[in-house]
C-alpha cells in the first residue's frame, strides 16, 4: 500500500495543504487564506479543514502522519510558538500539543524555512548535496541551512532565522522588533513598499498611474515595458539580496544557496545582480557558490513539512539524507 503524509505550510497570508508521497510527488492540494487575526482557535480550525478534506481524497490508513511547518520563532523541541508576528494570538502557544488534540494522526511541527530547505534538499534544487542554504524571499525572509549533511536546528530547533541578521545599524523597523534586519530591506513586503513610494515621487514611471495599489508583481511588469524606474527598484532589490547572500555564503559555506518565496518567480531577472554583488563582494573561495530557484517552488515548505511525518514514522525515503542524528 502506498503510504502518505499530510503536509501543512502555515502562513501570514495563506494556509496551504497537500498529501505526498515517499517519493515527494503531491499527490492533492488545497489552500485558504489565513484569518490572521481570528486567534489560534481560528487558525487551528482551518488547518483542520483543509486535513480533513484532503482525507476524504483519500484511504486514512495509509496516512502516516501530519507534518505542520509554521512561521517563527517556534521552539520545536518543547512545540510552543515562542512569538509569531505575523498571527495574532501565537505568544507562548502550545502549537504542537493543540494539533496533537486535533489529529489522530502524529503530528510532526517544523519551522517554515528550516521545512522548505528539508523539502529542497530530499527532492528539490538541493538533491545530493551535503551543505545547501535555502532562502525565502515573501512577505518577510525565512530560511534552512544544511551543513555536513545534517539540519542544521540550533538551540530550541530555532536556527537560520536569517531574516533578522542586522544589515543596516538604526534602519528600517522590522515586524520582529528590531531595526535594520535583513527583511526589512530585502523582503517582498519591504520591496513593495519603497516601489510605492518612488512612484509618488517620480512622474517619469508608468507605476501607479492607474490609480491601483503598486504590487511587487507590477514593478516587475513595467521593468518588461521599458519602464526605467522599475528596473531601477529591481536593480536595487537584487543588490539588497546579494549582500545578504554573500553574508550567508561566508558564514555557513555552502555548496549551492537556494532561493524561494515569491519573489522568486521573477528569478531570471533578478538572478544577474544578485550573482554580480556575490562575483564581487564575495571572497575569493566563496565566489563559485552556485545561485538556484526553488525547484518545488512555493511547494517547498509542504513537501518538507510532509516528509518530517516519514521521518517520524522511521520510513524510508528515496533519498537517504536526513539520518538518525535528527
Amino acid at each position: 500500500m502506498q503510504r502518505i503524509a499530510i503536509g501543512i505550510d502555515l502562513g501570514g497570508t495563506q494556509v496551504r495543504a497537500a498529501l505526498v508521497d515517499e517519493r515527494g510527488n503531491l499527490i492533492a492540494r488545497c489552500e485558504e487564506r489565513t484569518d490572521a487575526q481570528g486567534g489560534p482557535d481560528r487558525i487551528l480550525a482551518q488547518i483542520r479543514g483543509l486535513a480533513d478534506e484532503l482525507v476524504a481524497t483519500s484511504k486514512p490508513s495509509a496516512i502516516v502522519g501530519i507534518g505542520v511547518s509554521a512561521p517563527g520563532p517556534i521552539d520545536t523541541v518543547a512545540g510552543i510558538a515562542t512569538s509569531i508576528p505575523t498571527l495574532s494570538g501565537f505568544t507562548d502557544f502550545p502549537l504542537r500539543e493543540e494539533l496533537q488534540k486535533r489529529f489522530s494522526f502524529p503530528v510532526s511541527l517544523e519551522n517554515d524555512g528550516i521545512a522548505a530547505a528539508i523539502g529542497e534538499w530530499q527532492f528539490g534544487a538541493g538533491k545530493g548535496v551535503d551543505n545547501l542554504v535555502y532562502v525565502t524571499v515573501s512577505t518577510g525572509i525565512g530560511g534552512g541551512v544544511v551543513s555536513d549533511g545534517r539540519v542544521l536546528r540550533g538551540r530550541k530547533g530555532m536556527a537560520a532565522h536569517i531574516g533578522h541578521m542586522s544589515v543596516m545599524p538604526n534602519g528600517e523597523p522590522c515586524p520582529c522588533g528590531n531595526r535594520g534586519c535583513f527583511e526589512a530591506y530585502g523582503s517582498g513586503t519591504a520591496f513593495t513598499r519603497r516601489a510605492r513610494a518612488w512612484a509618488a515621487e517620480h512622474r517619469s514611471t508608468t507605476l501607479g498611474k492607474s490609480g491601483a495599489e503598486i504590487h511587487s508583481r507590477d514593478v516587475f511588469s513595467a521593468a518588461r515595458s521599458g519602464d526605467s524606474l522599475a528596473n531601477q527598484l529591481i536593480e536595487e532589490e537584487a543588490e539588497i539580496l546579494g549582500r545578504g547572500f554573500t553574508s550567508l555564503i561566508h558564514i555557513f559555506s555552502p555548496d549551492i544557496l537556494v532561493m524561494g518565496g515569491g519573489l522568486s518567480n521573477e528569478f531570471d531577472r533578478l538572478q544577474p545582480g544578485i550573482r554580480n554583488y556575490i562575483k564581487e563582494w564575495a571572497m575569493p573561495g566563496f565566489k563559485d557558490v552556485e545561485l538556484f530557484r526553488a525547484a518545488l517552488g512555493q511547494n517547498s515548505g509542504l513537501i518538507g513539512a510532509a516528509a518530517l511525518a516519514f521521518l517520524s514514522e522511521n520510513i524510508r525515503l528515496d533519498l537517504p539524507l536526513i539520518n538518525a542524528d535528527h
